[in-house]
């Protein structure tokens, strides 16, 4: 037998070992500076979370039993040390305004954010990479000025204004979608009381519960918003593929499939999308990062009981326990995702390996 034998596995293991400790490494010292950042703005701002709680009212004596029970007498690093060490265990602390644990509220909270997110970027994915392909294949056509333009406007329009226009459409003008919410109101009380909750994403529990007629009315509801995350989404990723897609046709590996007689969808599809597809694995991660994190604006004009909106509320009542929770879950989430799409990387590019 002729020819380079493969590498064995056993070479390569201890070099992705490493890149996952290393990862690991990176997302607990980002996540530090994460928190002592949020955590410094959050002691500095010049509102008493004190008051929130016992209001303006209270005797000293109930402000000073309360700051002492919260531990805000304490120097600031030792209160940040305390955070951590609680953090690190799971405990987040106690919203200020429900007196509530915030780990087990942002349980609650993250699967209606991450239901929506997935199938915005799953949407995003399934019509950008066609769309930039099909723009890369044919440049300076009128279907690449189409998937040029369509991309520009999902980059460039606030995303509040497309939400408000979309509602405005297809909501009160045309009647084809649900309103704001995840739900009608009968059906929130029968999801909520009659039926099990296996994952908090409706439509899974919807369909593991077999009940179609809640999961029909939670995708008329989740239509409009994920489709509005996946057109920018689509935006981010038809544009990056094209610029990935046009670059790669011009390599004379390309040339030389051509020259050979190979089908055009092979060269395309096999050969080039083979090396486009290692940058683009970034490209999707990060889309889908940004559409976990970012979608505040999209939550709150659809009403949409998310993350997003449970930071914003946090916000305006002050509850920095749950804004620092929220935050730390944002920035666990965009690290293992910026982990997850380099560990794939390396996997899909035996060259990354190296």
């Amino acid at each position: 037998m002729t020819g380079i034998p493969a590498s064995p596995p056993a070479k390569r293991f201890p070099s992705l070992l490493g890149q996952i400790l290393f990862g690991m490494a990176t997302l607990a010292i980002t996540l530090l500076g994460l928190l002592l950042v949020t955590f410094v703005i959050a002691r500095i701002v010049p509102t008493d979370p004190v008051l929130s709680i016992v209001g303006e009212r209270a005797t000293p004596a109930q402000i000073a039993a309360i700051r002492d029970k919260l531990g805000l007498d304490l120097p600031m690093w030792q209160q940040f040390f305390i955070y951590v060490r609680d953090a690190v265990q799971g405990d987040l602390g106690n919203s200020i305004r429900t007196g509530q644990s915030v780990t087990s509220e942002i349980a609650r909270y993250f699967p209606a954010t991450l239901e929506l997110a997935t199938l915005g970027t799953i949407f995003g994915t399934l019509v950008g990479v066609p769309a930039g392909v099909l723009a890369a294949t044919r440049p300076g056509s009128i279907a690449d000025q189409i998937v040029r333009v369509v991309g520009l406007m999902g980059y460039s329009m606030p995303v509040f204004w497309l939400g408000l226009i979309g509602l405005l459409v297809f909501y009160g003008q045309l009647d084809w979608v649900a309103g704001p919410g995840r739900l009608d109101p009968t059906y929130d009380m029968m999801m909520e009381f009659t039926l099990t909750s296996y994952t908090g994403m409706i439509l899974i529990d919807a369909a593991l519960n077999g009940a179609w007629d809640v999961f029909a009315n939670a995708v008329s509801h989740i239509i409009l918003p994920a489709g509005l995350l996946g057109y920018v989404s689509m935006a981010y990723i038809s544009r990056m593929t094209r610029s990935f897609m046009m670059n790669e046709l011009g390599q004379e590996y390309i040339t030389t499939a051509r020259v050979k007689g190979m089908p055009e969808w092979r060269v395309i599809w096999v050969h080039a999308m083979k090396n486009v597809l290692v940058p683009l694995i970034t490209v999707i991660a990060l889309s889908y990062a940004y559409l976990l994190e970012g979608s505040v604006l999209t939550e709150t004009i659809f009403a949409w009981p998310g993350l997003g909106s449970y930071i914003t509320d946090a916000l305006f009542a002050n509850d920095m326990p749950a804004v620092l929770g929220g935050t730390v879950v944002v920035g666990v989430v965009f690290v293992t995702l910026n982990m997850a799409s380099d560990i794939l990387y390396r996997l899909v590019d035996p060259r990354a390996r190296a």
